[in-house]
């Protein structure tokens, strides 16, 4: 019997035409011979579609072989089921095959998303890791930099404060000595003019305090002191401190005995760093040294 195709089909393979065709044979006249099950599974499936495919012609023959039908024996009906079966599946003179077998799926397309799947969680295992790293470089940063702070801290309080400068001790009644030092010069004829006050040496920036408590009356720049400061206390008196290396008070500020007013300088006319102190009552200057001693402040 010829063979047909079309264009989209198969014609079936002789083991599953068999497979196909001994599936509707009685199991008394069936062959010994074993048929792959994928091969059985196969058949089924072509069987379905030729039994959908022969469905139309068996439908108009219906009305004629109905009568012959019922007195036909059931080995004739059973054998004109296989005729139109295999013609069918091999086609005939007139018509071609009406079985097509389907081509298998790739199964490329679940091994692509398999795929897919490992290398997303790959880039999630290193993106967690990369994260990891981060924190854990960041904390090795921060713990480092606390280290080194606890060092620098612990290195701070090695060394020993710096004494504060010293301060000219108060004497009884609210009196102070203006800075510490050496007496070098009174108040007097001196190199064939008058010092109108009188000279203590020391160290430029030892500090300078207000003798008693008044009002900063002059703060800055002065003819022949280079810069000096006035005081001037509640009783009208007005105390001078010239050739001053720092000012520390303002014109119009409240200072109290023994408050810093200035640093120790050489500025203007000296001949060394030290601090000119003078002292005016009622517009004249007077010898500084018994005034003092009136405050019981002793210069030496």
């Amino acid at each position: 019997m010829a063979k047909h195709r079309q264009e989209s089909g198969h014609t079936p393979k002789p083991a599953l035409r068999e497979s196909l065709l001994n599936s509707f044979r009685p199991r008394s006249e069936r062959g010994n011979s074993r048929v792959p099950a994928r091969n059985k599974i196969a058949a089924a499936v072509v069987a379905a579609g030729a039994f959908a495919a022969v469905g139309q012609p068996l439908a108009a023959n219906a009305d004629k072989s109905d009568e012959n039908q019922a007195v036909r024996p059931v080995a004739e009906q059973h054998a004109a089921a296989q005729q139109q079966l295999a013609a069918a599946v091999n086609g005939t003179p007139e018509t071609e095959a009406a079985v097509r077998l389907l081509p298998q799926q790739s199964p490329e397309p679940a091994q692509d998303e398999a795929q897919k799947v490992a290398k997303g969680r790959e880039i999630a295992q290193q993106r967690a890791q990369a994260a990891a790293d981060q924190k854990a470089a960041k904390e090795a940063a921060d713990a480092k930099a606390a280290a080194a702070k606890k060092a620098e801290l612990a290195k701070e309080a090695e060394v020993p404060a710096k004494p504060a400068a010293a301060q000219p001790a108060k004497a009884g009644g609210g009196y102070v000595k203006p800075a510490d030092g050496t007496f070098t010069s009174g108040f007097g004829s001196r190199w064939g003019s008058t010092h109108k006050g009188i000279d203590i040496a020391n160290s430029i920036g030892t500090p300078i305090v207000s003798v008693s408590d008044g009002e900063v009356i002059n703060a800055g720049p002065a003819s022949g002191f280079g810069q000096w400061v006035r005081v001037q206390h509640n009783d009208g008196t007005i105390t001078v401190y010239g050739h001053v290396n720092t000012i520390d008070v303002s014109v119009g500020e409240q200072v109290k005995a023994g408050d810093k007013i200035a640093t120790i300088g050489n500025k203007g006319q000296s001949t060394g760093p030290h601090l000119h102190f003078e002292v005016i009552q009622s517009g004249s200057k007077i010898n500084p040294l018994p005034w003092l001693q009136q405050h019981g402040i002793s210069v030496k």
